[in-house]
């Protein structure tokens, strides 16, 4: 299982700031996520960057138990 990391509005829709997730690639990972969390989370996760441990993320990188997952959210201000 791997550890999905949220942040900002992706940790808002989900409820949580982690979850472990199984999954062979990180598009299952997040394929999970989307079951788990729903529509709101899934529009979040549309305009947000994947990074697996520490750096940029493709949908078929394979996952490993103790990989970690996050999900960074567009930052905006002011």
């Amino acid at each position: 299982m791997a550890t999905l990391r949220l942040f900002a509005q992706a940790r808002e829709s989900a409820g949580t700031s982690s979850v472990e997730l199984g999954g062979d690639t990180v598009g299952d990972v997040l394929d999970e996520a989307v079951s788990q969390f729903g529509g709101q989370f899934s529009a979040v996760l549309d305009g947000s960057k994947v990074w697996l441990n520490g750096s940029p993320a493709e949908r078929s990188m394979p996952v490993d138990g103790g990989d970690e997952v996050a999900i960074l959210p567009p930052v905006s201000g002011g």
